[in-house]
Formats: C-alpha cells, sequence, structure tokens
C-alpha cells in the first residue's frame, strides 16, 4: 500500500495554450508504439503516440510495460504535466488509432498493473480530499492498494457498481437525492468522478433543486446564487446511497467565498456547487459525484470487488466555504 499526495485545482474552466512538440527520451526500456492516441477530457485534450515503459510513481510503486499516451500536442493543462487514470481499461476504447476498436496495448491500466505485477495488496484506490479555500493546495492524498484509517471516521459503506448504461462504464453507482424533505432526484444511475469539480444532476432534478433553494443562475460564473436569508435556511442534501445517507450541509452546497473572484464571482456573495449535467433522468448517467462532493467523504474505488466506498470524514460538516 502507497500513498501520494494530491494537488487540488479549484477551475470551473482551466484554458491552456496548446503546446507543440515534447520529445519523449527514448532509452531500452522505452517501446515505441505503433498507434497514435487521442484523449479529450471535460477541461482539455491531447494527441500524440502510444507507448510502453517502466514507470515508477513513488517508493514501491515501480510497474514495467505499462502503457503511457505521450502528447505531441495538448490543451488544458497548464500547472500539470499529465494526467493517470484510475477509471476502467475499456474508457480507452476509441483513443488509439488506426485502430479505434482496440483498449491500451497492455490491456491493463495502471491500477490494474500494479495489481498484477505484485507492488499493492489489494486492487483498488482510495482518494481523500479536503475543502479549500485556496486555487492550488495540496490538499489530498490518494492511496494505491489499501485504505488510510486516518482520513475517515466510521465504517466505510460499499455499493456495487450500477449495471446501468453508460454509468456502468465508469465508476457508476445508483442513487437518490433529496433537499430535506423534498424529492430532488429519485434513485437513479450516475458515477463518482474525481475529475468533475461541481455536483452534477439531469435537467429536472436541477430545476426541483433550483426552486426548492430559491436561487437565480448567475450568467458570471454560470451557478446558482442565493442571498444569505437562503443560505440561512438552506437544509442538508441528503445523497441516498445503498441505505447510507451522505448529506451535504448548507456550507458544503457553497462554492468557497474566498475562490469567488477566481470563477469571475462576486466577493462574499453566495455561489452553490450543483448545476445541471445537461440532459434530462432516464439517460443512464443522471449525476456526478464530483470533487465538491468528495471534498466531504472518503471515496474508496474498488476493482477487485467491483464497487465504490464512501465514509463521512473530519471535514464532512466542515464550516470551511
Amino acid at each position: 500500500m502507497c500513498s501520494l499526495a494530491l494537488v487540488g485545482y479549484w477551475k470551473l474552466q482551466h484554458l491552456g495554450r496548446r503546446r507543440k512538440g515534447f520529445h519523449p527520451h527514448l532509452d531500452n526500456r522505452t517501446d515505441k508504439g505503433q498507434s497514435g492516441k487521442a484523449v479529450t477530457y471535460g477541461s482539455g485534450d491531447f494527441s500524440g503516440t502510444e507507448f510502453t515503459d517502466t514507470v515508477t510513481l513513488g517508493p514501491g510503486l515501480t510497474i514495467t510495460a505499462q502503457s503511457i499516451g505521450v502528447a505531441s500536442e495538448s490543451e488544458g493543462f497548464e500547472g500539470v504535466d499529465g494526467i493517470i487514470g484510475i477509471g476502467p481499461v475499456d474508457l480507452t476504447l476509441d483513443t488509439l488509432s488506426p485502430d479505434t476498436r482496440d483498449t491500451i496495448p497492455t490491456g491493463e491500466s495502471f491500477t490494474d498493473n500494479l495489481f498484477t505485477q505484485g507492488a499493492i495488496p489489494e486492487h483498488l484506490v482510495a482518494v481523500s480530499f479536503e475543502p479549500t479555500t485556496t486555487e492550488e493546495s495540496t490538499n489530498g492524498e490518494v492511496t494505491f492498494g489499501g485504505t488510510d484509517s486516518s482520513k475517515f471516521t466510521g465504517e466505510i459503506s460499499f455499493v456495487p457498481i450500477t449495471s446501468t448504461s453508460p454509468a456502468s462504464e465508469f465508476w457508476g453507482i445508483d442513487q437518490s437525492i433529496t433537499l430535506g424533505s423534498t424529492s430532488i432526484l429519485t434513485e437513479t444511475a450516475g458515477i463518482v468522478d474525481t475529475g468533475t469539480t461541481l455536483i452534477l444532476i439531469s435537467t429536472d432534478a436541477f430545476s426541483r433543486y433550483e426552486r426548492a433553494v430559491s436561487g437565480t443562475l448567475d450568467r458570471n460564473t454560470g451557478l446558482l446564487r442565493i442571498s444569505s436569508s437562503e443560505f440561512s435556511k438552506l437544509p442538508t442534501l441528503n445523497f441516498n446511497i445503498g441505505g447510507t445517507t451522505f448529506g451535504l450541509t448548507a456550507n458544503a452546497q457553497i462554492w468557497p467565498r474566498a475562490l469567488n473572484t477566481a470563477i469571475g464571482g462576486v466577493a462574499n456573495d453566495i455561489y452553490l456547487v450543483v448545476n445541471s449535467i445537461g440532459t434530462p433522468t432516464g439517460e443512464g448517467l443522471d449525476f456526478i459525484n464530483g470533487l465538491t462532493f468528495l471534498e466531504r467523504f472518503y471515496s474508496v474505488f474498488d476493482t477487485g470487488n467491483s464497487r465504490v466506498g464512501l465514509a463521512t470524514t473530519s471535514f464532512t460538516t466542515a464550516t470551511t466555504n
């Protein structure tokens, strides 16, 4: 088991300059792939060539024959040198060329390789975040092959990966959402995603939430804005997952006020972190529990048992925002 620090980036839009001409140093461990590679993320994209190489991420975390996409052009990655994906390997389908029907050449993701090569004892990854009031803060931890009991309170509640597509292709779960006693979203499928900043829900659920909180859509930020009086009576937003309720307090539902101006907002105004996913309920992916959810709950992505785990932390009810 090995843990690494994570840097949290608080940006709704990450607009980077397009980079060109990165040339990897090739040594006797590196095999040049025969495939081109192109991936589009929510915050940017890259294209380049697929390689395999030995990768060392930290003490005890060295694996051989790891597939790596080396960018010749990229956009939206200012401040970072790359991305390590921890999602299912099938998500690499359609990222290679000319044969878009194949997944990555090794057939295993980074976490898969760590486990099959004996670098970690369990086939899982656990993630801890904290609420933050600065744009860039090393306030997170990823643990490969186990969990860190110092990062959560109580027991971890596990639920199986949903059978509903397309959520089942990701870290998908089933959940319902209520605001106090008001139903916002009946039980449906969606995903838990460390790479999404906000909490996104289906368009009809968002309309119910907007009405219930008396929110007004702010043109500059794209977020709902509420008054101080509405905030003072904002009920807990309850995520009902596998028989366990994970509640976001009023403070956990708002964007950190210290970072309002970073997203084009007004200092000390109150903006909400729940937004629309852009499609109605019934599409098979009706919510995304993103970073603003995961800052309040410890998460476990258990590939070996096809399940997702969540637990409360010391920050679940923090008033940081």
